[in-house]
């Protein structure tokens, strides 16, 4: 990879991490599902206009929508709404990589390789030292809700294997057509129409600077870059700039949010980031398909 193109996967994983710390910042006057639909409207206005859309069924762009967007993007807002700390979301969502590696196995019979299956066995440990080593303030609830985010992501990643297309740009923005209605029909169901209203009553410059970072750099910017690396390289030289991510998140929640990674936190996140590795790097490639595609943004993935 060349300078050039290692900086660019840098710059793409510092600003996936930091993507936490501005979500966060962005929830403090606004119901979590309702923000969730003013992202992706973002993301689709006024790209849908110009990027072509892909050549799958509408019933698969939206199961992407549905997977990709609304359970990760749903299930992570409502998560740090509830007290989990930015940091270590960024964190624990790594865990999708592993997650995909075994929805995999059991919906699409592609048997992991023993590499993989010790890089599964190394994650998930590292996820339990995580979770019992996880600051006392942090609520159980919220850390279950950010795993479900990072399972319903690894279910998005397989149903793209099964579409048999890349989850380019124009999969983002036309899976995302189908997030904007169905979170705001969650949120007045679920915080009611009250809330709603008041919400998009005091919109502010964070809320619509933490939208625009998300929507523009995170999902457009982010991925159009990451995709570019992925069809110039191998995986394997793109995936371990993932790994970078939850430093980029841990930091700035330090930084910003005094937000400090407990003991626990950092044995458990140095053992499931050493399992994302091996596991991300460790696929058997067969002759009839290609390997699952790992999309290893955080949340990223719009």
């Amino acid at each position: 990879m060349t300078p050039r193109h290692a900086l660019a996967a840098v710059a793409v994983a510092i600003i996936w991490g930091a993507n936490f710390v501005i979500i966060d910042a962005g929830l403090h006057d606004m119901p979590p599902l309702l923000f969730v639909a003013l992202r992706f409207l973002a993301v689709v206005v006024p790209a849908i206009f110009v990027v072509r859309r892909p050549a799958v069924p509408w019933r698969d762009i939206a199961l992407v929508g549905l997977f990709l967007s609304i359970g990760q993007f749903g299930l992570l807002y409502l998560s740090l709404d509830l007290g989990m700390p930015p940091g270590l979301a960024s964190l624990v969502v790594q865990v999708q990589v592993i997650f995909t590696v075994v929805i995999a196995a059991v919906s699409l019979k592609e048997r992991p390789s023993r590499r993989q299956q010790l890089g599964i066995v190394v994650g998930l440990v590292g996820l339990a030292v995580v979770a019992l080593g996880r600051n006392a303030a942090t609520p159980w609830l919220a850390l279950v809700l950010c795993l479900a985010g990072a399972l319903s992501w690894a279910t998005g990643n397989v149903v793209i294997r099964r579409v048999g297309t890349a989850s380019g740009l124009g999969m983002t923005v036309w899976s995302g057509l189908f997030v904007p209605i169905p979170m705001l029909t969650l949120s007045l169901l679920v915080d009611g129409p009250q809330a709603v209203a008041t919400g998009l009553r005091h919109i502010d410059l964070v809320t619509i600077g933490s939208t625009l970072y998300t929507a523009c750099l995170c999902s457009l910017f982010g991925y159009g870059v990451w995709n570019s690396l992925l069809a110039r390289y191998p995986t394997a030289s793109v995936v371990p700039f993932t790994l970078l991510v939850p430093v980029s998140g841990i930091a700035t929640a330090w930084v910003f949010r005094n937000e400090r990674p407990t003991f626990g936190t950092v044995v458990g996140g140095l053992l499931l980031l050493a399992g994302v590795l091996v596991t991300s790097l460790g696929r058997r490639r067969r002759a009839s398909r290609p390997p699952v595609q790992l999309l290893t943004s955080p949340t990223l993935r719009r």
